[in-house]
Order: C-alpha cells, then structure tokens, then sequence
C-alpha cells in the first residue's frame, strides 16, 4: 500500500485508510510491473542457487538476507512463497530448511514415470466416484484457459492449474495415499518446470487432452479414461525430456 502511494495511485487519510487517487500518473502500469518484476528476480534466483546446490540444506534468516541484500519484510515475502511452493520450511525453532526437488533430468524423468504409475490406476480403484460438480469445475478452467491469452497468463498460475487438474482426478478415487503422493511429485518437479521456457501450443494441447478426459468422465467411461490419463502422461514425458536434459547440461555448465 505503501508502495501504491508513492506512486500517486493511492492517498491515505489520518485514521480512515487509504483510497484510489482521483488522477494518476499515466506509467503507472509500467512502475507496477517493474515493481512485480523485481520481486519475481529476487525469488527466482533464490530458488535458481537452491536448485544449483549453491545453499546449504538449513540456513538461517540472516544469512540470507546478506547474501542477497534484503530487508527483512521482503525476505519474508519470498520466503513464504517458497513455501506455498512447498521446497521451503521454517524450522522448529530457529531458521529455515529447503526441501528436496528435482534437480536432474533423471529424477524429472522419473516424477513423470511414478505419476504414469498410479495417476490411471487411481481411476480405476474401487473407490473412484465420479464427482459431477469436480468436473464440471474443471471444464470451466480448463475452457477458460483454451479461449483466453495464454500469454497473459504468468507461468506459476499455468503449471497450477495443470497440477490441479490432475490432483483433483486422483482425489476421485477416495484413496488419500494417491492424492497424498501425487501432492508431494508436483512440489519437487514445480521449480524445475519454473525455469524452463512456457511452450504455448503445448499447454493447448494439454488443455484439450485434459477436456478429451473430462468428457470421458462424464460418460462413466472410466477405463477409457484412464487409458487416456496415461497416454496424456507419456505424451507429456516425451515432449518435457528435452527440457529436462538441457536443464542437466545446464547445470553441469553452471557448476
């Protein structure tokens, strides 16, 4: 709010709050995204030295902050959203603890061929109830994506929708070990799939394959479905790989 304010977008009265500026300066959507911009640098490039084994397992906040010249609410900031990422943790106590990713091609090769596994066999668990309201949720999205911009789309809110799609499949199957596993692959492939570059017309043929299972769903075609979930997967692996190796060769550049 700050931030807003000093910019001209926002004025704060004593005691009452703030409020939307009458007149505005005309860059303000240029300093609001140099602003967002800046922030997603910081974060990006801690989560790149964590990814490049150039940090230590546990840390503490301190060090972190010299390291890379911040203050302590911004630290706090990238801190958190490493969180919700799920690679990053406060330890009981004092400091922080950065999780286990996938860092190699191999282990990326291997997320991929776990979740062939058990995504299309959790369809097919006795247990799996198809849920209407689920699927029609996910239609919605999945449409919204096909008819809007991709582009406008930041590729955090892109891999998360992805991701959602495919957890809220596997929680049909009313198993939360699957649901549990599936869960925990994302978090470690996330910042892996971060730093590689957003191919478009991938994500609309993903989007489509997505409905193709949805509507599969909806006729209680499970099996068909199913089939179709671990077509989609390899399909998936088979045009990520290169990503993932040329990730590898980075890495070994960069260290």
């Amino acid at each position: 709010m700050q931030f807003l304010e000093k910019q001209g977008l926002l004025v704060r009265e004593a005691n009452r709050g703030y409020f939307v500026a009458e007149t505005a300066s005309s860059d303000i959507p240029e300093l609001l995204t140099d602003k967002w911009a800046t922030d997603v640098d910081d974060y990006q490039l801690l989560a790149d030295d964590w990814l490049m084994d150039r940090l230590p397992e546990e840390v503490t906040e301190q060090f972190l902050r010299q390291r890379y010249d911040l203050t302590k609410a911004k630290l706090n900031d990238i801190l958190l959203r490493a969180v919700r990422e799920g690679w990053a943790e406060r330890k009981d106590g004092y400091g922080w603890r950065f999780l286990p990713v996938a860092k190699t091609a191999e282990a990326f090769d291997e997320i991929y061929r776990f979740r062939m596994a058990i995504e299309p066999a959790a369809m097919l668990e006795p247990s799996f109830e198809i849920n209407r309201k689920v699927l029609e949720e996910q239609r919605r999205m999945q449409e919204r994506m096909l008819e809007s911009d991709l582009d406008r789309f930041q590729p955090e809110q892109l891999l998360k929708n992805g991701s959602l799609f495919h957890e809220e499949i596997i929680k049909l199957s009313n198993n939360p070990y699957f649901h549990t596993a599936l869960q925990r692959v994302n978090q470690m492939r996330r910042l892996m799939e971060y730093r590689a570059k957003i191919d478009r017309n991938r994500l609309v043929e993903q989007c489509t394959e997505h409905l193709e299972i949805i509507t599969l769903l909806e006729r209680g075609e499970v099996a068909d479905a199913s089939y179709l979930m671990r077509r989609h997967l390899s399909g998936a692996l088979k045009r990520k790989s290169p990503i993932a190796w040329s990730w590898s060769e980075e890495i070994v550049k960069e260290k």
